[in-house]
């Protein structure tokens, strides 16, 4: 019973994160990849602050489409790499908008919406295509914050972050 149960999980895990790494990998590209013109053009909302702020780029938010695109390529599902892509890059802008509306600086810790932001657009656009099973959904939501932070974390190390979340 405990074996078959450790390996039920084993599978549960494996599922969610084969299903979710081309938003992984999306979510991760603009770090490397990023810089030049804001998406937003310097611009500011009606109430004053920018809309997404300067770290939100063109260059940053299509390499991350195509990074996640080919990772779906590469899985043999490249509709659902481009529409997971996708979403964790127009999940991760509407955490942008909202940070911003806060107050909040770019870069400002911002927790539990900076690591289930992308994972949220992400299954919300796949969904289109093809739905998770609840429980690889759930999985996801749950193994995602530490793997985050953890891959936050190394980034910072690294000196690819200004902060290590």
């Amino acid at each position: 019973m405990v074996k078959e149960m450790t390996i039920w999980i084993a599978e549960l895990i494996y599922k969610a994160l084969y299903l979710i790494f081309p938003a992984y990998c999306a979510n991760a590209a603009p770090v490397i990849f990023g810089g030049g013109i804001p998406l937003d053009g310097g611009k500011n909302f009606r109430d004053g602050r920018p809309i997404f702020g300067p770290r939100k780029t063109f260059r940053g938010f299509f390499a991350g489409l195509a990074i996640g695109t080919l990772v779906g390529f590469l899985q043999k599902n490249i509709l659902l790499g481009f529409m997971l892509s996708l979403g964790a890059l127009t999940g991760d802008l509407i955490e942008s908008f909202l940070k911003r509306r806060l107050g909040r600086p770019p870069g400002a810790s911002f927790p539990v919406a900076d690591q289930l932001d992308f994972v949220a657009g992400a299954l919300l656009f796949s969904i289109l295509v093809s739905p998770p099973s609840l429980p690889v959904a759930l999985t996801i939501v749950i193994i995602t914050p530490p793997i985050h932070f953890l891959t936050n974390f190394f980034a910072y190390r690294l000196g690819m972050k200004k902060e290590p979340w």
